[in-house]
């Protein structure tokens, strides 16, 4: 069994880095996820017994007075840290600028979907899975689809 420092990877590709003790997680630790999200923890016989997770883009979850889009602050992560853009001109995801969509394809939060094939692949065009009638309409009444043009902002002369 697994003793000592090291590493593992999951078939899931998360990684896990840290202290291992008879084939289990046990000691300090972390949990790298394959979008780029981390758990560090400290692990007894596999379980966490403390730990922090933290977003891709930076943002530390809080299980106690979150108040990240609680519906009092609407603002995406970026804008926390970096400060709202000037009047007029919109930040529609937390990335900025935002992923551009293929063309009559929906960015449905983890890939993109393709109403026609109602097919979803993630953002490198990998197949992850055929969207059932739910998940359709869901998609197409909630999520930013492709337009045939791209609208920027351009300041004045």
């Amino acid at each position: 069994r697994m003793e000592g420092l090291g590493s593992y990877t999951l078939p899931t590709g998360t990684e896990y880095r840290g202290e291992l003790k008879d084939g289990m997680f046990d000691g300090e630790g972390e949990l790298l996820f394959p979008k780029g999200g981390r758990y560090r923890a400290v692990w007894h016989r596999g379980a966490p017994t403390q730990g922090k997770y933290t977003f891709a883009d930076g943002l530390e979850y809080k299980d106690k007075k979150w108040h990240y889009c609680d519906g009092y602050d609407r603002r995406f992560y970026t804008e926390i840290c970096s400060g709202l853009k000037p009047a007029g001109i919109s930040q529609l995801t937390n990335l900025d600028p935002p992923r551009r969509i293929p063309l009559g394809c929906y960015d449905c939060g983890d890939g993109f979907y393709n109403p026609e094939t109602r097919v979803i692949v993630d953002y490198k065009n990998r197949f992850l899975r055929n969207a059932d009638d739910d998940e359709h309409e869901w998609i197409i009444q909630t999520c930013r689809k492709a337009w045939g043009k791209t609208t920027e902002h351009k300041p004045k002369p």
